[in-house]
């Protein structure tokens, strides 16, 4: 044998992997509790909180206790909560009115969180599904899901979170325009420091099941939403949708959901190097929850995996119902 070249194999990749401390030193992706965001519901009432039964662990929660969930993630260090309200089918309406209410639940929940938790980003939701009685994101009208009336009427519910203290909005909603519509009303009411982080890739998705049932939109749905939410077929679509979402004045952009799209987290992060976030969404959540208690997969290794795989996919942070069980991880 030559003794100036190497035995086969000169490169062994696994002298990398041998120790923990050689694989902290060569890991390329880390997840820190700076990258989450957490996704709670609110219900009115005081002082209660009720399960949600096809999403394992998760509560909503009557204001009160909305803020003092938000006092636990500032604890935890999370950086920011984002706030879904349930509604009842008796108080969804045709007119959707109480979406912009400045005392809905949404905007008391914001003003509470605001008061206990003052470090914590408040980030809402823009759409129109939970006030709708037809459950739809947008006005129904003969059938159709009308798009310039449903923008004029999500630039009120955005004006309403920000004058209640919101950090962050964010547009779910999927209304071709509404970006612009709602950032040129912002600015126009001197609100030049209120962040978007637009729904931008929001995908017309069966994994959306639980979180339906979580904001009372199961039975109120009439049909589906694949007029307005992107055809899961579609990857090029969604980075025009980034570009006219950023061009119109977004901050941050969305994919949802997030695993089965993690190919469209890269891409969009290659494509624009923009912070860029994904929604581990309920039906994620329910299923990994669901193997856990049946004791096929270790629930919090998978958890965890779950969770770095966007950051390896290029994302910025993760809206997860995981993150308080992730934070206390984390923090050891």
């Amino acid at each position: 044998m030559n003794p100036t070249v190497a035995p086969f194999p000169a490169t062994r990749l696994r002298r990398m992997r041998q120790s923990p401390a050689l694989r902290a030193l060569s890991r390329q992706n880390t997840l820190t509790v700076d990258d989450l965001i957490w996704p709670v519901f609110v219900m009115d009432g005081k002082d209660a909180e009720t399960p949600i039964a096809s999403m394992p662990g998760v509560v909503r929660r009557t204001v009160d206790r909305v803020a003092l969930a938000a006092k636990e993630a500032q604890a935890l260090g999370i950086p920011a909560i984002c706030i879904f309200p349930y509604t009842g089918m008796e108080a969804r309406t045709e007119d959707c009115a109480m979406a912009w209410d400045p005392d809905n639940l949404t905007n008391q929940a914001i003003r509470a969180i605001k008061q206990a938790a003052p470090d914590i980003a408040v980030m809402t939701d823009i759409a129109l599904d939970p006030y709708n009685i037809n459950g739809h994101d947008g006005f129904v009208e003969n059938g159709e899901i009308v798009n310039d009336r449903t923008v004029e009427a999500l630039v009120k519910m955005a004006l309403a979170q920000a004058d209640a203290g919101a950090d962050i909005l964010g547009p779910s909603d999927m209304m071709d325009g509404r970006i612009g519509a709602i950032r040129t009303a912002l600015e126009a009411e001197g609100h030049h420091n209120v962040t978007i982080l637009s729904y931008t890739a929001k995908y017309a998705s069966a994994f959306y099941g639980p979180f339906r049932d979580a904001v009372g939109a199961s039975s109120a749905l009439t049909g589906d939403k694949k007029t307005y939410q992107m055809d899961p077929g579609n990857s090029d679509e969604a980075l025009r949708l980034v570009a006219r979402d950023l061009a119109e004045g977004a901050d941050m952009v969305m994919v949802k959901p997030g695993m089965p799209y993690l190919d469209i987290c890269r891409r969009v992060k290659d494509t624009f190097g923009v912070p860029t976030y994904a929604y581990q969404v309920s039906g994620e959540y329910a299923m990994l929850q669901a193997a856990a208690q049946n004791g096929w997969l270790d629930g919090e290794k998978v958890m965890m995996e779950s969770l770095l795989a966007f950051k390896r996919a290029g994302c910025d942070g993760i809206l997860t119902y995981f993150a308080p069980e992730a934070a206390r991880i984390l923090n050891g």
